[in-house]
């Protein structure tokens, strides 16, 4: 379809959410005669991949954020706007902000991400870590620190569980995640000479009997042995039925005493298609046809983590990051040809580029459609290399790179700096205005629903294909 506008008019193409998906329709229309408006409640774009490595005091927040004014500075049809979503007028092409603005559009490409799903576990919400945004790494750091702080006061508090941790979930991101504990823990025994650190514990819990679903087997055999070797503990084949302040209980009957609960367990749709009226499919995804457009609103795109794209089988795209950029560059593609009045109607067709996920030093494992499996030594080397590639801007790709090369030869870790424990604005949406509620620890907070900002995958753990944690029918389960 060509868009109908006056002779001499540039249509104005609004994005909104700069996650991976967004971001990569905005870059990818540098060159198209549009005038592009991009929307997020942030300043920065964040390479989630490594979200984890921030929490474990690997890297800094400033080597995985960019802001994204400095990343489409050279783009001369970009601007940016920041602020929340807090409806949207389709008929008349206008979405509505939080800063009272309204703003109209040609071509709306929606990429909000996704948010933490909690499955309705009772005091997940409350009382668990998730791991989405730059609020949580920063936050699940400092709490972590400070239980090191907590037990070099008084060393009974490892009997309370101080040093315990427990992440829930087995996919990518639990499994890094608990590898990445592991080596931050045998890093501040040096900090805390009179801690006994050895007692130190991480637990990762998975409804399933092994980590990393949707891989091949004997992968996910060298995954659970590699993770076994660097210390975690394995409980396979168990779910959560309850977290609270101390620690979890699990399906079994049996309880674990924990200072720290890590939410690894899945992702949900971000809810910004409740506001709109979009109709939705499993996981609050909205549904859209095969060139990723909403039924009815053939001017209106979604891409990442909440599209309901599925497949040639039917089945859902995982909500990873390549599915997300390579969705934002479809998008992007078909809004060109729109505006210069060409067929439009091209399905997207996803280019899968395999899977890798890393346990730690020297330890990885790495899949490709075409059928090479790498583990060990190599795997983690085309880890550290592929996620070096995908970082946004050089500065932080020369930062990344000088901080593993300190942390591999010096077996030590990045910024170990406590900040904030605060886990009250851990759950904030991005792109949705709500009313403040009484959820967790750190005081006021938002609906449990939301998160805080455009998600990865535009979320996902990884950006050479992971599975993401997947979406459960069931409200309880805590495996992918």
């Amino acid at each position: 379809m060509a868009l109908d506008l006056p002779p001499g008019t540039r249509p104005r193409v609004v994005v909104v959410g700069a996650g991976h998906g967004g971001l990569e329709c905005v870059l990818a229309l540098k060159t198209a005669a549009v005038d592009v408006l991009l929307v997020d409640r942030n300043n920065y774009h964040k390479f989630q991949p490594l979200l984890y490595q921030v929490a474990t005091a690997g890297l800094d927040t400033s080597d995985i954020t960019q802001p994204i004014r400095h990343i489409v500075r050279d783009q001369r049809n970009a601007d940016v706007r920041l602020g929340l979503v807090t409806g949207a007028d389709l008929e008349a092409r206008t979405l509505h902000l939080d800063t009272g603005e309204a703003v109209p559009y040609d071509v709306l490409v929606l990429a909000p991400g996704a948010s933490t799903a909690f499955y309705g576990v009772e005091g997940a919400f409350e009382h668990a870590f998730p791991i989405k945004n730059v609020p949580d790494a920063i936050a699940l750091r400092g709490h972590v620190l400070s239980q090191f702080e907590a037990v070099a006061r008084d060393p009974g508090r490892i009997d309370e569980g101080a040093l315990t941790t427990v992440v829930v979930g087995g996919g990518p991101t639990g499994v890094e995640m608990a590898g990445a504990l592991r080596e931050l823990f045998h890093v501040l025994a040096e900090d805390f000479p009179t801690v006994d650190v050895e007692r130190a514990r991480v637990v990762l819990v998975d409804g399933l009997r092994q980590p990393l679903a949707g891989y091949d087997a004997d992968l996910r055999q060298y995954t659970r042995e590699a993770l076994e070797k660097k210390g975690a503990e394995l409980r396979f084949g168990e779910n959560v039925a309850r977290v609270d302040a101390d620690g979890v209980e699990l399906t079994d009957g049996s309880r674990i005493d924990a200072a720290t609960v890590v939410w690894a367990a899945g992702v949900q749709a971000n809810p910004l298609a409740d506001a709109l009226g979009l109709e939705q499919t499993k996981g609050g995804r909205v549904v859209v046809d095969a060139t990723l457009r909403v039924p009815g609103q053939d001017r209106v795109f979604v891409v990442g983590d909440a599209s309901g794209a599925s497949d040639p089988d039917g089945e859902l795209y995982p909500q990873v990051a390549q599915v997300a950029i390579q969705q934002g560059r479809h998008a992007a593609r078909l809004i060109e040809r729109m505006t210069s009045g060409q067929t439009a109607d091209e399905p997207f067709v996803y280019h899968d580029l395999g899977m890798m996920a890393t346990i730690g030093r020297n330890a990885a494992v790495l899949q490709t459609p075409g059928g090479l499996k790498l583990t060990g030594f190599l795997a983690w080397m085309g880890w550290l290399l592929v996620h070096l590639v995908k970082l946004v801007g050089f500065r932080n790709r020369i930062s990344v790179f000088v901080n593993w090369l300190y942390n591999y030869v010096t077996y030590d870790r990045g910024p170990r700096i406590i900040l904030t424990t605060d886990r009250g604005e851990r759950v904030r949406q991005p792109l949705l205005a709500t009313a403040p509620t009484e959820h967790g620890r750190g005081g006021g907070s938002h609906d449990p629903r939301l998160d805080d900002t455009p998600g990865p995958a535009d979320d996902a753990s990884d950006c050479a294909e992971e599975p993401t944690e997947a979406e459960r029918p069931e409200p309880a389960p805590s495996h992918p």
